[in-house]
């Protein structure tokens, strides 16, 4: 029999796993105030209502019953910290949903651990859900270090979504917070990361240098992974502002010093991050870049992430389209989009052009150019000016190109 409290919590486990709102499960059929008395306990279901919900969640009566120890958060969170795979935090995952927020801090705790899974597998989407209740429940808190920490999870979470503006507005919070607390030097510098990232993306430039020379300080005589993405991210502000000297000084520190017995996914990138800025040199630097190439695809066999493995090959692509092998460059291209691609929106977009590219060598020059002005216009739209320009850039170059090129 479907008894109260333990119909409520169930109903609105199914509800959250199916990312329903109460008024979208209701429908016609019943009032969200009568729903959210239901999932709160406080009234006893009819069989009427069982079958109305049954039939707008898509499930047999039976599915109502709680689903066992599992769906305790206390228990999921245990597991998740003593266990790491998508089991375990599929696992918590269900218990979230199934979990009334008696107890925030548990609850903010298993967000952080659900969210950070997300970020692994690249599913930005999902993660920005989790965090932005995290970022909420951080507010109800008041507790300035889970603020910050979860505004600063928030903002690399909106960069990688694209949405630059909102990505710095996070960021600079994080930044406050740990600033104005005199919080540990960890969170600073996390929070920092987070705010060059994105207003270098934004263009604010100087800010970004400003921010960037404040993070190197913080991180002097330090050899971790906090340094190694200091200084890569140091470098990318150089990239940005035209010293690729510069940014190729900072970037080989961490490729020199930094071991990948200590964090081989970030030693990996490391490598990708090289090899693009030789490509990005006049002229290319594609020898220089392949070898980086090689170095983070013997690394690939150990790390398996695949958003990684999409991004060497699809700098290889690029490769072959810089050393005018074009039927090469499309089937390397072609290999990344026949999968699911789990990038950023920049390496997404980055993707999109050397498509773009490629049809105008190819001889669809009409699409191409239709495409790539639509790309630039998303980008200047999204506040992502440098990106803009450079895809403005590489259209000129590109018509040039394809006209010293076969279309073969």
């Amino acid at each position: 029999m479907l008894e109260q409290p333990s119909f409520g919590r169930r109903l609105k486990q199914l509800r959250r796993e199916r990312g329903l709102s109460q008024a979208a499960l209701a429908g016609d059929g019943m009032s969200t105030g009568y729903l959210s008395r239901l999932e709160s306990g406080a009234r006893q279901p009819t069989a009427r209502a069982v079958e109305h919900l049954a039939s707008r969640l898509g499930i047999g009566v039976a599915a109502f019953e709680e689903s066992g120890a599992t769906d305790s958060l206390a228990q999921a969170l245990a597991i998740a910290t003593s266990t790491d795979s998508d089991e375990t935090f599929k696992t918590l995952e269900r218990a979230l949903c199934a979990d009334d927020g008696q107890d925030p801090l548990l609850r903010w705790q298993a967000l952080w651990l659900v969210a950070q899974w997300r970020r692994r597998h690249n599913e930005h989407a999902k993660e920005r859900t989790f965090l932005e209740e995290l970022v909420a429940l951080g507010n109800e808190l008041g507790l300035p270090a889970l603020r910050s920490r979860g505004f600063t999870q928030l903002a690399r979470c909106l960069r990688a979504c694209g949405e630059i503006v909102p990505a710095v507005e996070a960021a600079t919070t994080a930044h406050q917070l740990a600033r104005d607390n005199n919080l540990p030097t960890q969170d600073v510098v996390s929070s920092l990361l987070a705010l060059v990232s994105a207003e270098t993306e934004v263009g604010r430039l100087a800010q970004a240098r400003a921010h960037a020379d404040e993070l190197t300080a913080l991180t002097v005589g330090r050899s971790d992974s906090l340094w190694a993405e200091a200084l890569w991210t140091a470098a990318a502000v150089r990239v940005r502002q035209g010293d690729l000297g510069a940014a190729q000084e900072l970037l080989e520190q961490a490729l020199d010093r930094f071991s990948s017995a200590k964090n081989l996914t970030l030693w990996t990138r490391l490598r990708v991050a090289a090899a693009r800025l030789h490509l990005q040199k006049t002229p290319p630097e594609l020898d220089i870049s392949e070898q980086y190439i090689e170095q983070a695809e013997a690394s690939l066999v150990f790390v398996s992430i695949p958003a990684l493995e999409q991004e060497v090959t699809f700098l290889k692509a690029e490769i072959a389209f810089q050393r005018g092998q074009f039927a090469d460059s499309r089937a390397l291209l072609d290999r990344v989009r026949g999968t699911d691609p789990h990038m950023t929106y920049r390496n997404r977009v980055r993707l999109e052009i050397l498509d773009s590219r490629l049809l105008i060598i190819e001889g669809q020059e009409r699409e191409g150019l239709k495409r790539m002005r639509a790309l630039a216009e998303e980008a200047q739209a999204a506040s992502n000016i440098d990106l803009a320009a450079d895809i403005w850039r590489l259209l000129a170059e590109t018509l040039a190109k394809s006209h010293e090129a076969p279309t073969a």
